[in-house]
């Protein structure tokens, strides 16, 4: 806080925690879930600043929405909101990673091919002064004062107290690339760093190939994570994602359990030129690093693509899963070569724009 009592960088995010269905009764309102980057913006007298969930600075990574913001926030408020690339098709999440790029010269052209909007959800402060301690329902009031006017890029998102118009964002939204819905109490003061939200998300089920594994940490007589194929419309395994909900007991049994098929695995693996993967290749490749990858030691061990499991998924990026999927049982009556991508739930597409214009819809 500083002396002004303006909240003052870095402030944890409040964060929501998972439930399966949109809670009952009253008091609550609801959200649609933006597919973003999670940032809290503070509007000085001089500067503003963009500050990510994990406390970092974005301003090198957006100067066009830096300078869109402080010229329409007024001086002395701090919001929390998304970052996102919006398009005709929907939410861009492949764009808006491609943002976090270190050339200067990079970002500035990307600044204008696929610029940024920021969608606001909660006032930390107006006027100089905080409001984190008011309630939900009285911050989200002044929040509709403050950005009652806003102009793109800057937008305000919907809410609504009604469960059934809730129930309708969350079948509907998706088709534009949003990813579920929050609900937050009414009453509740924001809570820095604390789940005190809910967040419901579409959830669904495929069968998936395991083709491969990655070793977990720095241990060899354990699985970190599997990895997950489907197989196209050409009879193409294609990479769609990981599994990695393992107890370490578990762990420990799946590198058992899956020991017959590392033998000559690699020979005739339909990944076998992956094996060697580097930066350029990171999209569809599972071994491969990325400049979003911090690092971690990507490398992994092929399987045999002969045995097939059932995982839960909540969200797809393209033909990948957005998140890691939840391994849920193995599948062993099921042939590998039935696991094919038209499985998959298809999203009726929805129009971004009714998204944002649903904010209106709901007040009346």
């Amino acid at each position: 806080m500083s002396a002004t009592g303006l909240p003052s960088p870095p402030i944890e995010p409040m964060l929501a925690k998972i439930a399966e269905v949109l809670p009952d009764g009253p008091g609550f309102l609801f959200e649609p879930k933006w597919d973003g980057f999670r940032a809290l913006v503070f509007r000085g007298a001089e500067q503003t600043y963009l500050q990510s969930r994990d406390l970092r600075p974005l301003n090198r990574y957006f100067p066009e929405l830096e300078k869109a913001l402080h010229e329409e926030l007024p001086k002395g408020c701090v919001l929390d909101g998304e970052i996102v690339v919006a398009t005709p098709g929907g939410l861009d999440f492949d764009a808006l990673q491609m943002r976090l790029h270190p050339a200067a010269s990079r970002v500035a052209r990307l600044a204008k091919e696929t610029p940024a909007s920021f969608v606001a959800f909660d006032l930390l402060a107006a006027g100089g002064k905080s409001t984190m301690e008011l309630p939900q329902s009285e911050r989200r009031a002044r929040l509709e004062r403050l950005l009652g006017k806003a102009r793109p890029p800057l937008h305000l998102t919907p809410v609504t107290r009604d469960r059934a118009q809730a129930e309708e964002w969350l079948e509907k939204f998706e088709g534009a690339g949003l990813d579920g819905v929050i609900a937050k109490l009414e009453s509740a003061s924001y809570q820095p760093g604390k789940r005190a939200m809910l967040k419901i998300k579409h959830v669904r089920s495929a069968d998936c190939v395991v083709a491969g594994f990655r070793w977990y940490k720095d241990r060899d007589d354990a699985i970190g994570s599997l990895l997950l194929g489907l197989y196209d419309e050409h009879g193409v395994l294609q990479h769609v994602g990981v599994t990695s909900s393992f107890t370490m007991g578990m762990r420990q049994e799946l590198l058992e359990a899956l020991a017959p098929l590392r033998k000559d695995a690699l020979e005739d693996h339909p990944w076998r030129e992956w094996a060697g993967a580097g930066v350029g290749d990171a999209q569809r490749m599972p071994g491969a690093q990325s400049r979003w990858s911090g690092g971690k030691d990507l490398s992994w061990e092929p399987l045999r693509p002969q045995r097939v499991c059932e995982v839960k998924y909540d969200h797809l990026q393209g033909n990948r899963f957005r998140h890691a999927a939840v391994f849920l049982r193995w599948r062993d009556d099921k042939p590998a070569q039935e696991c094919r991508f038209d499985q998959l739930e298809v999203t009726t597409p929805f129009e971004l724009a009714k998204v944002f214009r649903a904010r209106e819809a709901a007040q009346h």
